[in-house]
């Protein structure tokens, strides 16, 4: 069964005009249910991940300081979400909720979460939405608990996985590919394992070219055991945020091409659903559940 992570958490109430679409959370899981992709047994409660788990990736004094609101008002501005408790809570819920569907993931094949992908979260720091990292955290749980030896993060989100990038710059068991735009943001990108920047307005053509170029042959050389794919919908030419030219179908052919891949050789996967910033939400909604409706059709 496709295991997927949600909570009401997830859907965190923000000022009026916040440009974070903070009502997918609600509106995807709806439409999944509505058009019978998947039932409500499909879904689980994620439980907030441990603090002893937070710090086996992030610096002990960034998490003090972050679980305590004193973060300064230049480090709360560069996350881009007002800090408060509640926000704190649903971060952890999230995170709780990748290691609990990597988890799933090693017995069914395949799970999701409906939230997660929070790349641009280091170390020390959040920024870009992201205040802690889920598939590295979930990544680091596996090898702490000897789950899996070689991981693969597939980062597909129209911006670089920076902050991924950074916290695996040392760490040979797990393998870092970011394919984003090459003028977007982060100004400053971080060296991933494998980076393929791309340029403004490429179409669906043109992507899934180097897409099959470059990923069938780093499952060769990585040979992982486990995989991690942040499937951001950003990438869309609707998105507000991204400066590519993907259609919807180009999209769903993007996670056609890593599902099927995953499956033919086996290995595990955990898909967490990353940024989406179109002006219609439907566009955000539909191109999120084509990832969910091709798990299921792929794996189950």
């Amino acid at each position: 069964m496709l295991k997927i992570a949600w909570s009401p958490e997830y859907a965190h109430p923000l000022p009026e005009n916040h440009r974070f679409p903070m009502l997918k959370y609600e509106l995807l899981p709806q439409q999944l249910l509505y058009e019978g992709t998947v039932t409500q047994e499909n879904f689980f409660q994620p439980t907030p991940l441990p603090e002893e788990r937070i710090v086996r990736v992030h610096e002990q004094d960034y998490w003090r300081r972050l679980h305590g609101l004193e973060l300064t008002p230049s480090e709360i501005r560069r996350t881009g979400f007002p800090l408060s408790k509640e926000l704190v809570a649903r971060e952890v819920m999230i995170m709780g909720g990748t290691v609990m569907a990597a988890e799933f993931a090693l017995e069914y094949g395949m799970a999701m979460n409906i939230a997660g992908g929070t790349h641009h979260a280091f170390t020390d720091r959040g920024e870009g939405f992201c205040l802690l990292n889920d598939n590295a955290l979930a990544a680091q749980y596996l090898l702490d608990e000897g789950k899996a030896q070689k991981i693969l993060i597939v980062d597909l989100d129209v911006h670089q996985g920076n902050g991924t990038a950074q916290i695996f710059s040392d760490e040979p068991h797990v393998f870092t590919f970011s394919m984003h735009g090459g003028n977007n943001y982060p100004l400053h990108k971080e060296k991933s394992d494998l980076d393929v920047p791309l340029p403004d307005g490429i179409g669906d053509t043109d992507y899934l070219k180097l897409l099959r170029e470059h990923l069938p042959a780093l499952m060769e050389q990585v040979n992982p055991d486990f995989v991690f794919f942040q499937s951001g919908v950003d990438v869309l030419a609707s998105d507000k945020l991204g400066k590519l030219g993907l259609t919807l179908a180009g999209c769903k052919e993007r996670d056609r091409l890593v599902l099927e891949l995953c499956h033919q050789r086996r290995i595990p996967v955990c898909a967490s659903m990353g940024g989406g910033y179109s002006t219609r939400i439907a566009d955000i909604v539909e191109a999120h559940a084509n990832t969910f409706r091709l798990a299921q059709q792929i794996f189950f």
